[in-house]
C-alpha cells in the first residue's frame, strides 16, 4: 500500500505493506505530521542559505592626540590713536595770508605751515621800538642828574629832597624802560607768530580756515598735525574676561609670560598681519564706570606711515600658554543633544563616544580642556557609518600643525619661527589678566620641521613657517591667512631687489593622481598670482613642477605651496 498526501500526491518511500503498524491509524492522525515536516525543510534551507556574511570594519581617520604646552593668542577690537596729535592754532588775530603746507602731506618739525598778514605787526614792533629809545633816553638823563646831586648834597649845597627827587625820577626812567623793553618782546612776539610752524613730524591734517579769513579766538584752530611712529593702540578688557583668565592663571590652566613680556600683533580691516610688533605701554589704573571695561594701550612700530590714527584693528596679545594641553581638528569635535563628543578608538579597535568640554580655538583646532587623556586615538574623518560599538579600520594621521604665530610665541628661536613673531623687548610691566580667545593669522607650518624634510623629495627644501602656504582640502584659493603670509613675503622681496622666490606644490598620493597634479598646479598658480597681485614683478618668480610627497601618511603636507626666497639676507 502506497501512502498519499491530501491533494493525492504518493508520500516518497512511504509504502505501507498489511503488517504496517500505520495501518491501524486513523489517517488524519498520520498524514498531519508528515504534511508539516515537508513544508518545514525547504524554509529551514532557505535560512541556511541566506545567513549573511560578516561585516567589514568601517574606514576612518584617526590621530593620536597628544599633551602638550599651546601658546595662547587673545584677540580684542582695539583703534589706533597717534602718539601725539597738536592742534595748530593761530595765536594772533588777524587775518590768514596763506596756507604754505600741502594738506594731508607728511610735515617735519619748523616747517612753515601759514603765514598771516604782518603788517599791522610790524608797525607795532616799531612802535615799541621807538618807546624803548624813549625812555632810555629819559633814563640818560636822569642817571646823569643823579650823579650831579649826590655830591652837591654831600656838600650841603643842596637840600636832601633835592637828592631823593634825582634818585626817585631815575628808578622811575629805569622802570619805563623795563616797560617798553617788555612791549618790544611782546611786538616781536606777535610778529613771530604771523608765520605758524609745525612743532613735530607728523601727517597734517586739511586747512580748517581759508586763505583770507580773519582769525580770531573763535577760529583760531587752523589745522593739527599727528605723530605716526610710533602708533597707539586702544583696546579694552572686560572685568569678566579678566576675573576668569586671572582665576585660569592661578589654577596653573594658564601661564602668564615672564615678567609680562607681551607681544602684540595687530591684523588690519582686510586680514593682512602688520609687519611690525608692538608692546603693552599702559593699563589703566580703574575700570571704566560707563562700560565696566579696562584700558590697555600698546604701542606699535609705524616707521613707513601704514597706520593711520582712527583705524579700527584687531589687537592679538601673544604670550600666555596652556601646559598639558589638548589639541584636535574643529571637524573632529561633533555636537550631540548633550553637547559636544569625539569619536575614540578604543583598544579593540571600536568606535566609541566621549562627551568633551571645548575650550578655545587654535586656527582651526579646538583646545579641549576635558575629556580627552594623552595618546587616546581621536576620529577626524569617516563618521557617516559610525556607531557605539562598531569595529572600524583606523588609518592614523598625522596632527596639524598650530598658527604659526602660535608657533612662534612657542620657540621664538627655532629655526622655523615666522619672521615678526620674535618680541621687541621686554614688557612694560603692565599686568594683562583677561583676553578672549580668537584664531591666529599667518601661514600654517608643517607639523615638525623633521617631519616635512622627510616628506619632501630630495632637491627640494623643506616648508618652514616663513615658507609654506596651506590649502584647505580640494581647494586651490589662497585663504586670509595664506594672503597674509604672502604679503610679508612680498615687502621682504620690495626692500631686497636681489632676491628671487621659487614656488612648487605637492601631489597627494592618494586619490586620483592625475587629478592631484593638476591641483597642485593651480595651488603653486594661485600663489604667483597673490605675489604679483602684491607687487612682486612676475620675472622674479620661478615656477616649478609639482613633487610627490613620499610616504603618503600625511595628508596635510600635499596641501601646501613652499615658497622658497633665493638671494635674500
Amino acid at each position: 500500500m502506497q501512502l498519499r498526501l491530501g491533494d493525492g500526491a504518493p508520500v516518497p518511500g512511504a509504502a505501507v505493506g498489511a503488517a504496517s503498524p500505520m495501518r491501524a491509524m486513523p489517517r488524519r492522525a498520520w498524514l498531519l505530521p508528515l504534511a508539516l515536516a515537508a513544508l518545514m525543510l525547504p524554509a529551514a534551507c532557505r535560512k541556511e542559505a541566506a545567513a549573511p556574511a560578516a561585516a567589514q570594519p568601517t574606514e576612518v581617520s584617526a590621530l593620536a592626540v597628544k599633551a602638550q604646552t599651546v601658546p595662547v593668542v587673545f584677540e580684542f577690537v582695539g583703534q589706533t590713536e597717534s602718539s601725539q596729535q597738536v592742534e595748530i592754532r593761530a595765536r594772533v588775530e588777524g587775518f590768514l595770508e596763506k596756507r604754505i603746507y600741502q594738506e594731508g602731506s607728511f610735515v617735519k618739525p619748523g616747517q612753515v605751515l601759514f603765514t598771516m598778514d604782518s603788517k599791522p605787526f610790524e608797525a607795532q614792533l616799531n612802535s615799541a621800538k621807538g618807546e624803548l629809545a624813549q625812555q632810555q633816553a629819559r633814563l640818560t638823563t636822569a642817571q646823569a642828574n643823579l650823579a650831579r646831586v649826590k655830591p652837591l648834597v654831600k656838600d650841603n649845597a643842596l637840600a636832601a629832597k633835592d637828592l631823593d627827587d634825582a634818585t626817585g625820577q631815575e628808578q622811575a626812567a629805569a622802570a619805563a624802560v623795563q616797560a617798553a623793553s617788555a612791549k618790544l618782546t611782546d611786538a616781536t612776539l606777535k610778529l613771530g607768530y604771523t608765520t605758524i610752524t609745525s612743532p613735530l613730524a607728523g601727517l597734517s591734517s586739511f586747512a580748517k580756515v581759508q586763505d583770507g579769513a580773519y582769525v580770531n579766538a573763535s577760529n583760531s584752530l587752523l589745522t593739527y598735525v599727528a605723530r605716526l611712529d610710533p602708533m597707539r593702540v586702544n583696546f579694552n578688557l572686560s572685568e569678566n574676561e579678566s576675573l576668569r583668565v586671572r582665576d585660569e592663571v592661578a589654577r596653573g590652566i594658564l601661564v602668564a609670560a615672564p615678567n609680562d613680556n607681551y607681544q602684540v600683533e595687530v591684523v588690519l580691516a582686510d586680514g593682512s598681519v602688520f609687519p611690525s610688533n608692538g608692546r603693552i605701554t599702559f593699563a589703566d589704573a580703574a575700570f571704566s564706570q560707563e562700560t565696566g571695561t579696562f584700558l590697555l594701550r600698546a604701542e606699535v612700530p609705524n616707521a613707513q606711515g601704514q597706520l593711520r590714527p582712527g583705524q579700527f584693528v584687531r589687537v592679538q596679545v601673544i604670550g600666555f600658554t596652556r601646559p598639558n594641553a589638548i589639541v584636535v581638528p574643529q571637524r573632529a569635535v561633533q555636537q550631540g543633544p548633550k553637547g559636544p563628543y569625539v569619536w575614540l578608538v578604543d583598544a579593540q579597535g571600536k568606535a566609541q563616544q566621549r562627551p568633551v568640554e571645548a575650550g578655545d580655538w587654535l586656527g582651526d583646532q579646538w583646545l579641549v580642556s576635558r575629556g580627552l587623556g594623552d595618546g587616546e586615538k581621536v576620529i577626524v574623518d569617516g563618521f557617516m557609518r559610525l556607531a557605539p560599538g562598531v569595529p572600524v579600520q583606523a588609518k592614523m594621521v598625522a596632527a596639524e600643525p598650530l598658527p604659526a604665530a602660535a608657533r612662534t610665541a612657542a620657540a621664538p628661536n627655532a629655526a622655523n619661527a615666522t619672521p615678526g613673531g620674535a618680541g621687541t623687548g621686554p614688557g612694560p610691566g603692565a599686568n594683562v589678566t583677561g583676553t578672549r580667545q580668537a584664531p591666529s593669522t599667518g601661514g600654517a607650518p608643517p607639523a615638525t620641521p623633521a617631519a616635512a624634510t622627510a616628506a619632501a623629495p630630495a632637491g627640494a627644501a623643506p616648508a618652514n613657517a616663513a615658507s609654506a602656504v596651506y590649502f584647505a582640502r580640494g581647494r586651490d584659493s589662497v585663504d586670509a591667512t595664506g594672503n597674509a603670509l604672502l604679503l610679508r613675503t612680498a615687502q621682504q622681496l620690495k626692500a631686497q631687489p636681489q632676491a628671487s622666490v621659487t614656488l612648487h606644490g605637492y601631489v597627494d598620493p592618494s586619490g586620483n593622481a592625475a587629478r592631484n597634479a593638476d591641483l597642485a598646479k593651480r595651488r603653486a598658480q594661485a600663489v604667483r598670482a597673490a605675489l604679483v597681485a602684491a607687487g612682486v614683478p612676475a620675472g622674479r618668480i620661478t615656477l616649478q613642477p609639482p613633487a610627490d610627497i613620499t610616504g603618503g601618511t600625511v595628508p596635510e603636507l600635499a596641501r601646501r605651496v613652499d615658497v622658497v626666497l633665493a638671494g635674500a639676507r
